[in-house]
């Protein structure tokens, strides 16, 4: 059966007739509705928020940067369908999972969401479907728990069902790259899910980066991440150093970021900010210890 699910969502996919589902209809999951929609491409968006609902079933927004005749035109078309309704998850041919994965006060993931919105898909699964988590969090989070949830209907991954990870990269308010222009990872837990899954981005997105796993797309989101939370941590701690020794760090860093290779210009600031780059290296830090590797660096530049 799976070339022939295979086969059928490929084939829908191609002819702009893929039904797509959205969880989460927050600043990751309402514009990649959008740009799904956009590509003439029909979304159902689901959200435990029914204020949010009521406010996009009105041709509105809640969302400052988010220019609203977008959303107005999408409703007005019958493009976008807003509920809080999951026993609807069965209708779509792809679901895409944006939640939110806090850190606990200990600072380890907090998985609530995406294990609530995974026994929510579980309980609705059809054959045939894609299911593809897009929130931030650690390697293996797609293969172990995603995976684990779902096949707990005898279902199996890569067979009766596909299943992916596509790691959000929004930036809210910047004007020169959004949803579609922003290049999307895309990695699969088997062959087939990796390969529906890029094809269905292609559909709305500019440009696709496929990689060989779930895994190396989970942590490719970390990664980036990491590496600016610990070159902030590190140009904060230089101005500390050089304000003490009466040096003007900006001079420093405008002279150092005249060498054209070897070196990428940051700027002190108030600290680390954001949704993700606060929590981001904890995200990693917390896999590590299962493999028993010390992130003493990582940790740091996340105090």
């Amino acid at each position: 059966m799976t070339t022939a699910h295979k086969s059928e969502l490929l084939a829908k996919i191609e002819n702009r007739k893929v039904h797509v589902g959205v969880i989460g209809l927050g600043y990751v999951g309402l514009p990649l509705a959008l740009s799904f929609i956009e590509k003439g491409i029909r979304v159902t968006g689901f959200d435990v928020d029914p204020r949010k609902v009521e406010t996009l079933m009105k041709g509105e927004t809640y969302i400052m940067h988010m220019d609203p005749k977008r959303v107005a035109r999408a409703v007005k078309d019958k493009m976008l369908e807003a509920t809080s309704d999951f026993d609807r998850l069965r209708e779509p041919d792809a679901l895409l999972i944006a939640v939110p994965t806090p850190l606990t006060p200990q600072r380890e993931p907090d998985m609530k969401y995406v294990v609530m919105t995974s026994q929510q898909i579980k309980e609705r699964l059809r054959p045939g479907q894609l299911v593809v988590l897009e929130s931030t969090t650690y390697p293996g989070t797609t293969d172990e728990l995603v995976r684990g949830i779902l096949e707990e209907t005898g279902l199996v991954s890569g067979r009766d069902f596909f299943l992916a990870f596509s790691p959000e990269r929004e930036d809210p308010g910047n004007k020169h790259y959004n949803t579609k222009t922003i290049p999307k990872i895309v990695g699969g837990v088997d062959e087939d899910s990796g390969e529906i899954a890029v094809r269905l981005y292609e559909a709305a997105i500019d440009a696709v980066v496929r990689v060989s796993s779930a895994r190396a797309a989970e942590a490719t989101k970390l990664t980036e991440n990491i590496f600016r939370a610990v070159n902030i941590a590190l140009v904060n701690e230089l101005k500390v150093v050089y304000d003490r020794m009466g040096i003007d760090v900006w001079e420093v860093l405008d002279a150092a970021a005249t060498k054209p290779f070897g070196f990428m210009k940051f700027s002190p600031g108030p600290g680390l900010g954001g949704h993700c780059i606060p929590l981001d290296p904890f995200y990693l830090t917390w896999k590590a210890r299962e493999f028993g590797v010390s992130t003493r660096f990582v940790e740091l530049s996340g105090e």
